[in-house]
């Protein structure tokens, strides 16, 4: 892999401590969820794995819709990001759902844009094989 950019946070504390970017861009007190036995509060692990990755895929299918010059004006991703104890042993593990609205092209094109651009996503490449990923993709054209 030849390095574009070097992305730097530290955490301490764990779930109820706190994560800050070297740039100080970052800055958040972290806490466990109510419904994992927490006292909320404060942001967690999980949502800020469903911000990046959900704002990374935005960017990979805006990198897709460019190679073709296809309109994806008021696009959205939204993710979802779930934690639970594994099935298959110890520990806990991840599942990924992301809600893609392309309100500018059709079913069939935006089900398309959103194939290609989990081929090109980093994060999508980073997770394919160990998290569960799946789409719910609505496009506003009939």
């Amino acid at each position: 892999m030849k390095p574009l950019y070097t992305a730097t946070a530290t955490a301490s504390g764990g779930r109820n401590g706190h994560v800050e970017s070297d740039d100080g861009l970052i800055s958040l007190d972290l806490a466990i969820p109510a419904p994992m036995g927490g006292p909320g509060g404060g942001s967690n692990p999980e949502q800020l794995f469903a911000a990046g990755y959900a704002a990374c895929f935005h960017s990979a299918l805006q990198f897709i819709a460019g190679q073709s010059k296809t309109d994806v004006s008021g696009s959205t991703v939204t993710g979802r990001v779930t934690i639970g104890a594994r099935d298959d042993g110890p520990g806990f593990g991840l599942a990924v759902h992301h809600e893609v609205m392309l309100p500018t092209l059709s079913q069939s094109d935006s089900e398309k844009l959103v194939a290609q651009a989990h081929e090109v996503c980093p994060y999508s490449n980073a997770t394919r094989g160990n998290v569960t990923v799946d789409f719910t993709v609505t496009g506003g054209q009939a």
